[in-house]
């Protein structure tokens, strides 16, 4: 249910082998959209076992090349991998941290009502360093970007939907075939939507080189972390095993 550095790798290599498949055929595919197979999980964001481990090794260097990692995948993905498609995020769950952060990198986000959006890391005295900042402020505005990180709310894709970081709300269940609606309902007007969501990065950029900057705050920030907001980690660490525990069972 986290984003371990492996599982990153592997997004990594999915990102590059999409781009290999299409690059002499980049009209063959029109789409991309991304769920996932964990029940009430799209994603929990980071790894607290590499964020703790880094942190009590005073390992900067480990965690930067974490944040790096990350944003050269949302970098890719926010550029459609350099393909003339759009990308839809799914939330048939919920997507915490990080996995907001990844979510709304996508052009279009669908969720399942029942999924809960935020920033939890407030609650061990950290803020999410991947993106989040950049791109709630990019469609928001400044003001919600921090109230959604200090506050560290957890919302309903209803709530989502209203502020305007979430594109369209289903029934549970429904989210697949929503999706497949959508592209289907779209398809005449690909070309258009497309550059529409073109031109939108382009009037509100967000670099990698900004992206790398919010890395190193980030860094430095886990490594102020005290002992009483690394125990609250620690806490949060045993649920998502709990989880991802749970989901290896039910496999």
């Amino acid at each position: 249910p986290s984003y371990n550095p492996d599982f990153l790798e592997d997004f990594h290599a999915w990102q590059r082998g999409i781009s290999a498949m299409f690059a002499d055929r980049p009209d063959d595919i029109g789409y991309l959209l991304l769920g996932s197979r964990t029940p009430g999980v799209f994603s929990l964001g980071g790894d607290l076992h590499h964020f703790l481990a880094c942190i009590r090794e005073r390992d900067r260097q480990a965690l930067v090349a974490y944040g790096e990692s990350c944003v050269r995948i949302l970098d890719r993905n926010m550029a459609t991998l350099g393909l003339p498609m759009i990308t839809i995020g799914l939330a048939q769950g919920d997507a915490l941290g990080g996995g907001f952060e990844s979510l709304l990198s996508f052009n279009v986000i669908i969720a399942e009502r029942g999924a809960k959006f935020g920033f939890p890391e407030t609650m061990f005295g950290l803020f999410p360093g991947m993106g989040a900042y950049s791109l709630v402020s990019r469609r928001v505005g400044a003001a919600f970007a921090e109230e959604m990180m200090l506050t560290g709310r957890i919302y309903s894709a209803d709530e989502m939907k209203e502020i305007g970081l979430v594109h369209m709300v289903v029934e549970p269940g429904q989210g697949v075939d929503a999706a497949r609606d959508f592209m289907q309902r779209n398809h005449r007007r690909h070309v258009g939507a497309r550059a529409v969501y073109k031109v939108s990065r382009g009037v509100n950029p967000v670099t990698l080189e900004e992206l790398d900057r919010i890395v190193q705050i980030w860094a430095d920030a886990c490594l102020q972390l005290r002992e009483r907001d690394l125990k609250v980690m620690q806490r949060l660490l045993a649920a998502q095993d709990k989880l991802q525990y749970t989901a290896q069972a039910a496999e």
